[in-house]
Formats: C-alpha cells, sequence, structure tokens
C-alpha cells in the first residue's frame, strides 16, 4: 500500500515551497533510502520520535507507514504502552485517536494487539540485580517510589512484554530519549540496545535518522555518548 505524505507535502507545498522540494528529495528521496538501518527500524525510530513530543500531525502518515514496513499492529500498540513510560503518558494518550482511526480503516481486531498480560520473557536475575543496586545507591535515599516503580512496571514487566523484541523495546527508547534531549539516560539505553542486538553501524544510522525528525541539535547532543559507548564496547 502508498501511503505518500500527500497532505503534508500539498501543505508544505503552498507555504514553503523549499521544505516540500527538501521532503520530497532529501528525506524521502535520500534519507529513508540510505541501507544502514531497515525500513522498519526507521519508521520504529520516526513512530517513536513523533510520540515522544507529541506531534501528531505527522502520525497518520508515519503509522501507516510503519504498519507497511513491517511494524506490526500488536507492535505498534505496544510500542504506544512502552512510551508512556519513557516520554509521559500525555505524549503516550495523544497518540491514542490517531493509531484508532488508522486501525479501524485498515480493519485491525482487538486480536491484533497487545493483550494487557501476556506471558513475559525470562529476567535476567544477574542484570537485574546488578540494576536494582546501581539504582538504589543512585536514586533510593531521594525518591524510593521511583525505586520502586521502576523494578516493578518497568524492568520486571513493560521490558519482558513479549510485545517488542528487546531490541526494538531498546530503540525506540534511545530515540525516544534523543528525541526529548534527555541525553543523561542515553549512554545505558544505548549499551543496552547493542546488548540486544542493534550493531554499531546501525545505531550510527539511528543518529541520522533522529537529526531529520528530532532536530540536528538534539542528534549532535546525543553523538558524544554514542561515541563513548562504542569506544568503550570497542575496547572491552
Amino acid at each position: 500500500m502508498n501511503h505518500a505524505p500527500v497532505t503534508t507535502q500539498t501543505s508544505a507545498a503552498a507555504v514553503s515551497p523549499a521544505l516540500a522540494h527538501n521532503t520530497e528529495s532529501m528525506l524521502l528521496g535520500e534519507l529513508w533510502q540510505r541501507p544502514g538501518l531497515s525500513p522498519r527500524d526507521r519508521s520504529l525510530v520516526t513512530v517513536a520520535v513523533l510520540i515522544a513530543r507529541g506531534q501528531t500531525a505527522e502520525m497518520p502518515i508515519q503509522f501507516n507507514l510503519a504498519l507497511d514496513h513491517g511494524v506490526t499492529p500488536l507492535e505498534l500498540s505496544e510500542a504506544l504502552n512502552h512510551l508512556a513510560f519513557y516520554s509521559g503518558w500525555g505524549n503516550a494518550t495523544a497518540a491514542l485517536p490517531i493509531a484508532q482511526q488508522i486501525f479501524a480503516a485498515r480493519h485491525i481486531g482487538p486480536e491484533q494487539l497487545a493483550p494487557v498480560s501476556p506471558p513475559l520473557l525470562p529476567l535476567d536475575e544477574v542484570r537485574e540485580a546488578d540494576r536494582v543496586e546501581r539504582v538504589n545507591a543512585a536514586v533510593g535515599s531521594a525518591a524510593p517510589g521511583l525505586v520502586e516503580f521502576t523494578t516493578k512496571a518497568l524492568f520486571r514487566d513493560l521490558w519482558l512484554r513479549p510485545g517488542l523484541a528487546p531490541r526494538d523495546r531498546s530503540l525506540i527508547t534511545v530515540s525516544s530519549l534523543v528525541a526529548n534531549g534527555q541525553v543523561g539516560q542515553v549512554g545505558y539505553h544505548l549499551n543496552r540496545a547493542m546488548d540486544n542486538g542493534l550493531s554499531q553501524t546501525e545505531a550510527a544510522e539511528m543518529i541520522t535518522q533522529l537529526a531529520f525528525y528530532a532536530g540536528w541539535p538534539n542528534a549532535f547532543s546525543a553523538v558524544p555518548v554514542f561515541k563513548e559507548v562504542f569506544s568503550q564496547r570497542t575496547a572491552g
């Protein structure tokens, strides 16, 4: 199916012909054709940015494109749930009416969406014990409730839900953090993404995709963290 950004392009051509030209030639003609990330991964990155930043105008185009690129309805449904925790409930819920319209138009029913309580993936006890110790040391004395929900809601539930592969959860998490300029959390989650199977080539290309959809300043602000992670992993 072809879901080209007709409305956006028509509006851009009427208001900013240069933007319309760059969208057609550079964004669609070059960026989306680059081999460093699959079209599916580019869609996951882009959808994560739009949800994280509450940018609803592009969501119909990009949600449809994501489904065309092989993101399943269940995965898109699960991404909305995941990003509520990493970009805020309001940003995730703002996307719900748009996703609902698209699902209805595509005849996507409840049986194709993420269930409330699926069987969870196995927990890596060693990795989790290390995370708990570090989080307790960092924030336990200041915000014990945050520690409790980080363990219970995020790492003993959200990250173990099978609706998104761990690599894909990491991909959208890093994308949302970069999109909102939250570089302090990027190092941990980028390392986790690469542990979960994201290659350095894919991670580097993700920054290029993020520059267009989250803005050059956010991408450049994240580059030192990416470089440090790459260097540490190569040295290790």
